[in-house]
């Protein structure tokens, strides 16, 4: 049963607690479900979908994609600061089951219980370290290992080895021109790293995957693991 690893992580009688408060619902493909500048009135926790965190379109119109949350994590986060207005665009990218919480009963769950809400600080932190972590990714490594690291991510919130995703989007998310995803798609493909045909996406190496990925990858998953692992008086 699809299941999110932050609510997971809590002690079984807060887990179940919480369960009880939320409403399992199906994400579809493209929803917005919360646009930046407006109230967030849900939390979501993904179970077998993810979500895209973009950020307002500037003048030009042109938006940029700064994260991507799963069954890892949650949409919704700055409720925990008590800010109910959201700086970025939360677009479903890929379908599936997530749960959803009032915004009211999700403050009303974490003044109830202290394993969430450290859960949460942790989980805050880390999403903060994986932005400023983009932004370096965006402004110094280039588009083929870029786009490496974005398929990766895909993969491991998706739980697939294939998925469905145009030359048009992933500019847009990566902030590119799509002549610019072309070329890096097909130097990837070309290493037999991964087939692209129609926007049809199939991974067939993973560890060339790796390879090839900027070190970003590697750095937002060493940040999870050892913030979630660690001792609760280091991770604050």
């Amino acid at each position: 049963m699809p299941s999110n690893r932050l609510l997971d992580a809590l002690p079984l009688k807060e887990r179940q607690h919480f369960l009880a408060a939320c409403q399992p619902i199906d994400l579809k493909f493209g929803e917005v479900l919360i646009e930046s500048g407006s109230r967030i009135r849900h939390a979501y926790f993904p179970t077998a979908s993810f979500i895209s965190l973009i950020t307002a379109p500037l003048d030009s119109g042109t938006s940029l994609e700064v994260g991507l949350v799963g069954d890892e994590g949650m949409v919704g986060i700055s409720l925990l600061l008590g800010v109910s207005i959201s700086p970025l665009h939360m677009l479903v990218q890929g379908a599936g089951p997530a749960l959803r919480i009032g915004a009211s009963r999700f403050l009303h769950e974490l003044k109830q219980q202290p394993a969430l809400q450290r859960g949460l600080k942790r989980y805050l932190y880390i999403q903060l370290g994986q932005l400023a972590q983009t932004a370096v990714c965006t402004r110094f490594h280039v588009v083929e290992a870029r786009l490496a690291r974005w398929l990766l991510m895909t993969q491991d919130r998706a739980h697939s080895e294939e998925f469905h995703i145009t030359h048009e989007f992933l500019a847009g998310m990566l902030g590119v021109r799509r002549v610019g995803i072309t070329r890096a798609a097909s130097a990837l493909q070309s290493r037999a790293l991964i087939s692209y045909r129609r926007g049809d996406i199939r991974i067939l190496d993973r560890q060339g995957l790796q390879e090839a990925s900027c070190p970003c990858y590697a750095a937002d998953l060493a940040l999870y693991a050892r913030t979630m692992k660690a001792p609760h008086n280091q991770a604050q």
